[in-house]
């Protein structure tokens, strides 16, 4: 498990780190998925060595549980040809090859069980990647969705600051001051240099347009038709030529009582007469 724990941490290392910069979550990803192929890489290759040193101890075993078998057999033939001085060398080196392979058994099982875990971290390691994979455009988006909140916060932060409104209020009513001071300033100006005597009896005269002025072109008109009387009083005004010849024709009594004819008044005075 020694390689394995070297190998994971490497990965924590490189992930606090890139956490701790957070300079750009995006690249920094990209950059921790290249690291842990790297590393996965670099696992393979310990966990293939160990896989061959495992394969090296079991054909080693295997080698001296095949000569502890050959010497047993060689010492089972000088037995049969009565040379028991031969078997006997022959049980000796059955023997060695039997201790041997005994210690080499005992090394290749905690070599293969190591090598079986080392096989198992590598593909634990190998999912949590693919895994960190698939994860890695749910964290980016996520990255950006979340700056893009600070942008809008941030910005309605900027919005809801008064200061640059008020500034500009500020100098708005500056403006306005200035100009009211300058129109002020041109009037006392023109009021100093005119005389006050002609100010005041031009503020009697009628306006220069008198067409401008409703009241004053009214007047003119009933001044044109002799309706204005002594005292400017506005009199009834005259009548067409049709209505001044009914009235002389027909003259009222001013008893409200029509007059009689012209004819009847001549007879009237002639049977006086008789």
């Amino acid at each position: 498990m020694g390689i394995f724990s070297k190998l994971s941490s490497l990965i924590r290392s490189n992930i606090n780190d890139a956490i701790a910069k957070a300079e750009n979550p995006e690249k920094m990803l990209n950059q921790v998925l290249l690291d842990m192929r790297e590393q996965l890489a670099k696992a393979k290759q310990e966990v293939a060595i160990a896989i061959a040193d495992e394969r090296k101890l079991r054909a080693q075993l295997e080698e001296e549980q095949r000569l502890a078998g050959d010497w047993e057999h060689r010492a089972m033939l000088a037995i049969r040809e009565n040379r028991d001085d031969l078997a006997k060398q022959a049980l000796i080196r059955q023997q060695e090859h039997t201790q041997r392979s005994v210690a080499l058994e005992e090394t290749w099982h905690k070599q293969n069980e190591e090598t079986e875990r080392l096989k198992d971290a590598l593909r634990q390691l190998n999912e949590k990647i693919e895994e960190a994979k698939r994860k890695k455009n749910l964290l980016i988006a996520k990255q950006r969705r979340a700056q893009a909140q600070k942008r809008i916060h941030e910005t309605m932060a900027g919005l809801s600051d008064k200061s640059a409104f008020d500034t500009f209020d500020r100098m708005a009513e500056r403006i306005e001051e200035t100009e009211r001071r300058a129109l002020a300033a041109a009037e006392v100006t023109e009021t100093l240099q005119g005389d006050s005597l002609e100010q005041e009896f031009a503020k009697l005269a009628p306006p220069a347009h008198g067409g401008n002025n409703i009241e004053f072109r009214l007047l003119q008109l009933k001044e044109q038709m002799g309706m204005l009387g002594a005292g400017g009083s506005t009199e009834r005004p005259a009548l067409s030529d049709g209505s001044a010849r009914a009235s002389a024709e027909e003259p009222s009594s001013g008893s409200g009582v029509p007059l009689p004819d012209d004819d009847i008044v001549r007879d009237a005075e002639v049977e006086e007469e008789a």
